[in-house]
Order: structure tokens, then C-alpha cells, then sequence
């Protein structure tokens, strides 16, 4: 983590672990397996995605809680942006490129930065060592944990049309009676579910979090396959009978996917439409995002991006189909992804809802709806979110500071990967604030 640096004496947050684990993030440096409730520190231990039993995720949710904390605190002790070169975004992102693919087992990298208006797409490496294929503009990148944002901005808009309240209990929206959805006499509600306080588990089926704790095994991809070739809607009601919640509603950090898939059922609910048929329309109208979706077609499927899991050479199969597919599911393009960001960065009103800190777990560390809210000298208050599925890892990071997005990913997905792309995004982060400094 040579550029990145953590300050001494991290911050701490109390949670009380979950039943389970997820991907797509980060998680605390202990065993969340562990059945009491423990400090975890806001530093990193290791990279890797987010809260969960497993030890990948174990590290990863620091990058998350630790990233938007994480970058929050990530950048929070980078090199003054007096110092950094005054390099232009374009060389800033081939250098961010060039840095990257210099870790172990990476070797494709695409980046979107939208800069004051302006918009930058690069690709580099092959997406297949020898096959000389790089990523390109069509190129289908599985985004992971991104989805969650997506989701996020759809359930600000249903609060702004006033067709939902934060405050609401998730059991309004359920098809069925789930009392076991409450904590000490109060009933799990949305904003438990946005700010992931409601500790709900991981992922659903529950066994899921078992496989996830050996994330790197090589037989880790098809387990996860096979734990969702048949499971849908309907296991997911079923399994939501057996889920336990434990500690008090509100407090805790616990990241959860199952509590994401959750909100999408609700926002079916409110609109009365199926859930990728409510985003889809939405990103296309609101931001012209033709190009992302949560399935993709028989004629689409060679643009998806072929990823790597761990340290296997031999591709990997596709993130399974989740039963709503918003905690993780979403393919994008970069030029959708920077349209995305231009999204973010506007004064679109579900934009501005979405950005507002729900919860405070420390001074520098909030989280709105999905969104981690970090700020630090740098970069001041930005938003940020990882996502990562077996195959392939990003993040995404909105400056209003600076009125600077950027999205980056890697087809690659390993306990290393988090950590080299923080590293790496210094050079941009670095190179604009110094480019701002010099006005």
C-alpha cells in the first residue's frame, strides 16, 4: 500500500457479526464466524471484498467500511496535492492503467473519469493473456456491489414521489408474515436495510456464506453456481422464515445482500413492475444508460468480459443470478458507467437524496443509501463503493469537491486486487488535485 496510507490509530466501529457473509465487498479483520460482538478497526488488514465470515470478505468490508472510510481514511494521508505532478487526466489514467497491471494476475483494466464536465474511457491490457483482446467500449463488465448504488437511487426517488418513507417496516412490502423480521420490539425498516444496520445475514441461502468463507478456493465459483442454479424467489421466502435477527436495529454496521435483494422486492412492490425493468427505464430516461442491465441476451453474451477468480488461470464462470439481482448483478459498459457518473455528480433531486449521510458511525465515516461517505483533506466529503464478484472487481467514486467521477475494474478477483487498485487511483486522485491546486 505504498501511496495509500492509513493514520495511526484507526477509528473503530462496533458491530455485532452476522450469521453470514457476503461478496461483492469488504469485511472486518476477524472472524465474523465468531458469535460476540467486537471492535473492528477501520485499517487495512488485507484487501479483498466485503462483510462476511469469509476471510476474503473479512478483509474486504474494511476496504468498503474501510474504503469509504477506507479512501475516506484511504486518502485521507496521501501526498499533499501541492507535491503531486501536474500530469493531464489522460496520462494520470494510463499511469493509473500502467500501475495496475503491474500487480500479480492482473492484466486488463478499463477506467471512466467524467472531470468538470469532461469525459475520459481507457482501456488497457488483453483480457486474455496472449489473445491480444482488450477491453473496448462494447466490452460487459459484471460490476458487482455497484448494483447496490443503483438501488439505492431508485428507493430515493420512491421517497421523494412519496411513495415510500425510510421509516417504513420492511413487512409493508412482503408478501407474507414475517415476525421474525424485529429486534427488541422493533421491526426491521428500509433505512435499517440502506445503511446495513439491520443485521440481516450476508446472502441467502444462508450455506452460501459457509462457501464464502474459502473465497479463494479454486472450487469456490462453482459452489457458488450450484447454490443458485435453482434458488429464486420463492427459496428466498422460504429461507427469509429461518433468518434471525440479533442486536439492536440501527447501530451496527453489518453488510448484508440478502437486506439489498429485499429493497428491490419493496421497490416492485411500490411500482408495481419487476425490478430490472424499473431500473433499466429509469437509467435510460434519467441518464441515458442504454447499455446496462441486469440479464444479458443470447446475441450479447460474447461482450461480457471473461474473468479470472483468485489465482486460477482458467476463466471463470459468470456471477449466478441472484433472486432479484440488485445487490450484484448489474453489467454495465464504461460509457454507460461515465454516463452514470455524470448522473451522480448532477443535481438530479434522487441524486440528492440518495447522498445524504443516514447514519454517522464516526466523524469521517457516514453511509447514505448504499452509499460509504468518506471525507478527508483531499478529496473532502466524496462517495464511494466497491463492487467484486469472482471474476472481477471496481470501484466507483463520486468528488463533488472537485466535480470528478471515476469508475475503475479489473477482470480479475483476488484477495490482492482491492489494495492495487487503491494504490493505483492515487495517481488520478493525486494529479486533480493538483491540477486544482495550480488554478
Amino acid at each position: 500500500m505504498s501511496v495509500v496510507r492509513f493514520r495511526p490509530g484507526p477509528p473503530r466501529i462496533k458491530r455485532t457479526p452476522p450469521s453470514g457473509g457476503v461478496f461483492f465487498c469488504p469485511a472486518p479483520p476477524f472472524p465474523l464466524w465468531q458469535n460476540h460482538t467486537r471492535d473492528f478497526f477501520l485499517s487495512p488488514p488485507d484487501p479483498l471484498c466485503e462483510n462476511a465470515p469469509p476471510h476474503w470478505m473479512v478483509r474486504m468490508m474494511i476496504r468498503l467500511a474501510a474504503i469509504t472510510t477506507g479512501m475516506t481514511l484511504l486518502l485521507a494521508a496521501c501526498k499533499p496535492a501541492a507535491t503531486a505532478p501536474a500530469h493531464d487526466i489522460p496520462a494520470a489514467m494510463r499511469e493509473t492503467a500502467t500501475t495496475l497491471l503491474q500487480s500479480t494476475l492482473l492484466h486488463a483494466a478499463s477506467i471512466a473519469v467524467v472531470y468538470r464536465g469532461k469525459e475520459f474511457i481507457l482501456h488497457q491490457g488483453e483480457l486474455e493473456t496472449g489473445k491480444a483482446n482488450p477491453p473496448n467500449d462494447t466490452t460487459l463488465y459484471e460490476i458487482g456491489s455497484v448494483s447496490k448504488t443503483f438501488a439505492g437511487l431508485l428507493l430515493a426517488n420512491a421517497v421523494l414521489d412519496g411513495k415510500a418513507a425510510l421509516d417504513d417496516p420492511i413487512q409493508k412490502y412482503l408478501p407474507a408474515a414475517y415476525p421474525n423480521l424485529q429486534s427488541q420490539g422493533q421491526p426491521v425498516r428500509l433505512r435499517h436495510l440502506i445503511t446495513h444496520t439491520s443485521n440481516m445475514p450476508g446472502m441467502l441461502p444462508l450455506q452460501v456464506n459457509t462457501v464464502l468463507q474459502d473465497f479463494t478456493a479454486h472450487a469456490t465459483p462453482a459452489k457458488l453456481n450450484a447454490a443458485y442454479a435453482n434458488y429464486g424467489q420463492r427459496q428466498f421466502w422460504q429461507d427469509l422464515h429461518t433468518v434471525n435477527i440479533n442486536g439492536p436495529l440501527g447501530k451496527d454496521y453489518a453488510y448484508s445482500s440478502a437486506g439489498t435483494e429485499l429493497v428491490a422486492h419493496a421497490l416492485e412492490t411500490i411500482y408495481g413492475m419487476p425490478y430490472e425493468v424499473l431500473l433499466t427505464q429509469f437509467v435510460a430516461r434519467e441518464a441515458g444508460m442504454h447499455d446496462t442491465r441486469l440479464s444479458i441476451a443470447a446475441r450479447d453474451s460474447d461482450r461480457l468480459a471473461p474473468g479470472y477468480h483468485s489465482d486460477n488461470p482458467v476463466i471463470t464462470t459468470p456471477m449466478p443470478q441472484l433472486p432479484w439481482g440488485a445487490a450484484g448483478n448489474l453489467k454495465s459498459t464504461m460509457p454507460d458507467m461515465a454516463k452514470y457518473l455524470r448522473l451522480q455528480l448532477s443535481a438530479h433531486r434522487a441524486v440528492v437524496e440518495s447522498h445524504k449521510p443516514l447514519l454517522r458511525f464516526q466523524d469521517d465515516f457516514s453511509i447514505g443509501y448504499f452509499w460509504n461517505i468518506g471525507t478527508n483533506r483531499q478529496l473532502g466529503t466524496h462517495y464511494v463503493h466497491h463492487g467484486g464478484v469472482p471474476r472481477a472487481q471496481g470501484y466507483a467514486y463520486i468528488v463533488p469537491k472537485y466535480q470528478l467521477g471515476v469508475y475503475i475494474i479489473t477482470n480479475q478477483s483476488g484477495d490482492a486486487t482491492a489494495g492495487a487498485m487503491e494504490s493505483a487511483l492515487a495517481h488520478i486522485f493525486d494529479t486533480v488535485a493538483s491540477m486544482e491546486s495550480a488554478k
